[in-house]
């Protein structure tokens, strides 16, 4: 199954082979020792990392509770009256969601996937690219999408992919979709990217966002023993990308977000809770060096001085306006150079 689809959910696999989810999970793991597949959060992929995309029915149930997350924050970041485009993918899917209870918005997407979870919003305008439809992931790719862009501001992109990496920034496994995501990226005053921690640190074919254009980059806490995710949002925060993490409800309670200290000191960072803005009143904004393309101005201030080796993460304040997904936001800091 894995072979023919690219990835497939524990979910998925146990109804296949009528057994549990636990027997599935081991068997995985077994696999994976083996070098035959790579295990992600709720299923299993191909090994390496430049595999195929995986379809739209795979994507949608890995780290579903994850994207629930990284959508409620994200949301947040998005005000009465604006422009924005978002890409195609399952998160963003989730965004659109919200999205539509946000008046006077305007969306512009090439993805059937977002403009349908928008189209009963009677206070959203939605527009759409032109372009060849890609069934695999429900959306508009090719030249006629790229020229519907030309010409196009907004004040933000959201963009997903298949894996992210300090080194390279956002990347994907089709160079179609690719290409319409860089046009999407052009569009846009900032970029936020969303992902969850299945995708740090994963390199696939095709770079569509380069770290050094990101302005935020919204996820969720990695697992203790996922140490290379934990490298990359330490390396991403270094090179001056806002890292907001998202905390996840679990059974019996929500787990916090954290945040990591940064060095001392204080310098420009990214944009503060603003008016308006539900997801963001009342947030610590941390610093970040320098300043990037892309990159609003605010102040930050620091935390504790002499930080070093991998992020140390403490619970951060929850904001006000974000009641549906249980967790809580903080932003990450770079580490004292």
């Amino acid at each position: 199954m894995v072979r023919a689809n690219g990835a497939v959910s524990l979910r998925e696999l146990a109804r296949v082979v009528q057994t549990s989810e636990v027997t599935v999970r081991r068997d995985v793991r077994a696999l994976e020792a083996e070098g035959l597949l790579d295990r992600r959060h709720g299923g299993a992929v191909l090994p390496g990392g430049f595999t195929r995309e995986s379809g739209f029915p795979q994507k949608s149930h890995l780290a579903s509770a994850e994207k629930t997350a990284i959508a409620d924050i994200a949301a947040g970041l998005v005000g009465e009256g604006e422009a924005v485009v978002v890409g195609a993918g399952t998160t963003t899917q989730e965004l659109a969601r919200r999205l539509a209870r946000v008046p006077g918005l305007t969306v512009v997407t090439n993805s059937l996937l977002v403009a349908q979870a928008l189209a009963h919003a009677n206070r959203v305008e939605v527009v759409m690219t032109g372009g060849t439809l890609r069934g695999s992931n429900y959306a508009l790719v090719g030249s006629g999408a790229e020229q519907s862009l030309q010409g196009l501001r907004v004040s933000r992109a959201f963009l997903s992919g298949s894996g992210l990496t300090a080194e390279r920034g956002l990347s994907t496994s089709n160079m179609l979709s690719a290409s319409v995501d860089r046009a999407l990226v052009q569009a846009a005053a900032e970029v936020v990217v969303l992902a969850d921690h299945t995708k740090l640190g994963r390199d696939t074919m095709f770079q569509t966002v380069p770290a050094d254009v990101m302005t935020r980059l919204v996820t969720d806490k990695p697992p203790p023993q996922n140490d290379r995710a934990g490298t990359e949002l330490q390396a991403l925060a270094d090179q001056g990308v806002q890292i907001t993490v998202a905390g996840v409800a679990q059974t019996g309670g929500a787990e916090g977000a954290a945040q990591a200290h940064g060095g001392g000191g204080s310098g420009p960072g990214g944009r503060g809770g603003e008016p308006g803005r539900g997801g963001e009143k009342g947030r610590r904004e941390m610093p970040m060096p320098g300043q990037r393309r892309n990159h609003p101005q605010g102040a930050g201030s620091a935390g504790p001085p002499g930080a070093s080796g991998p992020p140390q993460l403490r619970s951060a304040p929850s904001p006000p306006d974000q009641g549906q997904g249980g967790g809580r936001v903080a932003d990450l800091a770079p580490r004292r150079r």
